[in-house]
C-alpha cells in the first residue's frame, strides 16, 4: 500500500488566502466609518456639553470666556464653582482642544470641531452672531444665528 500524504495543495492555500483578502478588504472601510461616526457622535455630545459649561461661565463671571485655543484648559477647568473637570479634545484633531471664538463685542460665542476633513472651515462669530467662514463639515454649537 501507497502512503497517501494528506495535505493541501498550493492551489487549495491560494485560494484561502484571497478568499481572507477580500474580506480584509471589505471589513477595513466598515471599521473606519464606525470610528467617523463614533468621533462625530462624541464631537456633538461634548460640544453640548461645553456649550452649557460656557453658559454657566457667563452666569457666574457676567461675561462669555475670551476667545481661546484652549478654553477649557483656560477658564473652564480652574472656574469657581467647577464647571468641567477635565480638557476635552476634539476627536478630529489630535491632542487639540476644541476651537471657542467669542464676537468682538462679547455677546455671541461658537464653539467647533474641525470635522471629518481635519480643515478648520469656521473661522469665527460677528457682532451679529453670523458664524465667519464656511459651512463644510466643521460641528459647532453657538448662540448666535450660525450660517
Amino acid at each position: 500500500m501507497v502512503a497517501r500524504n494528506r495535505g493541501f495543495t498550493i492551489i487549495e492555500l491560494l485560494i484561502v488566502m484571497a478568499v481572507i483578502a477580500i474580506l480584509i478588504g471589505i471589513a477595513i472601510p466598515k471599521f473606519k466609518g464606525m470610528r467617523d461616526e463614533g468621533n462625530y457622535t462624541k464631537a456633538q455630545s461634548e460640544l453640548r456639553a461645553l456649550q452649557a459649561a460656557v453658559e454657566s461661565y457667563r452666569i457666574h463671571e457676567s461675561q462669555y470666556p475670551p476667545s481661546s485655543q484652549t478654553v477649557c484648559a483656560s477658564y473652564l477647568n480652574g472656574a469657581q464653582p467647577a464647571i468641567i473637570d477635565e480638557v476635552m479634545l476634539d476627536p478630529f484633531r489630535a491632542n487639540n482642544e476644541y476651537r471657542y471664538q467669542r464676537s468682538g463685542n462679547g455677546q455671541y460665542y461658537v464653539i467647533y470641531s474641525y470635522g471629518f476633513d481635519g480643515g478648520r472651515d469656521v473661522t469665527g462669530v460677528s457682532n451679529a452672531g453670523v458664524l465667519n467662514g464656511t459651512d463644510d463639515d466643521d460641528l459647532f454649537v453657538t448662540n448666535g444665528s450660525g450660517f
